[in-house]
C-alpha cells in the first residue's frame, strides 16, 4: 500500500469527468488499497480516485468515529439510482480543498449500484452521513466539487484563494 498524492485545487483534472473501470482485478485491487492508505492518513471519510490523478469510477469510504472499528468500504462504478425528496444538511469538506468547510443541503437517503472490490454487484440504501459522503464522492467522478453548491461569491473566493496559492508554490520550486 501506497501513500499517494492528493490533487488540489485548483488542477483541472478535479474537473474531469470519470471513465468507468471496466475490469475489477488485482491491479484495481492495490489501487483501492492504496486509496484507503491515502485517505486514512489525510485524514479523510472518503476519497474519490480522481482525487489522487486518476479519472476512473472508482470511491472508497470509511464514516467509522476514531475509536471505532475501520469499515473500510470501495465503490467501483457507482451510481445513485434514487434520492429521497427528504433533504439533510452536513458541513462538508474535501482533501481536495483543504481547511474549506460550509454547510451544503443534499438528499436524506440514496440507493447506489455499485460494484465491490470483488466485481460482485450490490445496490444499497444509505442514509445519514454515509448518504451525504457517497453523493459527495460521485459527485466528483461527475467532476463536480462540494463548493458548485455555494454561491458564485464564495466559489470565486475560495478558487482564488486556491489558484493564488498554487501559483506562489510554483514560483517557489
Amino acid at each position: 500500500m501506497a501513500i499517494r498524492e492528493i490533487v488540489k485545487l485548483p488542477d483541472p483534472i478535479l474537473k474531469k469527468i470519470s471513465q468507468p473501470v471496466e475490469r475489477v482485478d488485482d491491479e484495481l485491487r492495490g489501487l483501492v488499497d492504496d486509496m484507503l492508505a491515502t485517505m486514512y492518513d489525510a485524514p479523510g471519510i472518503g476519497l474519490a480516485a480522481v482525487q489522487i490523478g486518476i479519472p476512473r469510477r472508482l470511491l472508497v469510504v470509511d464514516t467509522a468515529k476514531d475509536e471505532q472499528p475501520k469499515t473500510p468500504m470501495a465503490f467501483i462504478n457507482p451510481e445513485i439510482v434514487w434520492s429521497s425528496d427528504e433533504r439533510s444538511e452536513y458541513e462538508e469538506g474535501c482533501l481536495s480543498i483543504p481547511d474549506v468547510f460550509d454547510n451544503i443541503e443534499r438528499p436524506a437517503q440514496v440507493r447506489v449500484s455499485f460494484l465491490d472490490r470483488d466485481g460482485k454487484q450490490h445496490e444499497e440504501l444509505y442514509d445519514g452521513l454515509m448518504a451525504t459522503v457517497l453523493q459527495h464522492e460521485i459527485d466528483h467522478l461527475n467532476g463536480v466539487l462540494f463548493i458548485d453548491y455555494l454561491s458564485r461569491l464564495k466559489r470565486g473566493t475560495i478558487v482564488r484563494k486556491f489558484t493564488k496559492l498554487a501559483r506562489q508554490q510554483r514560483e517557489s520550486v
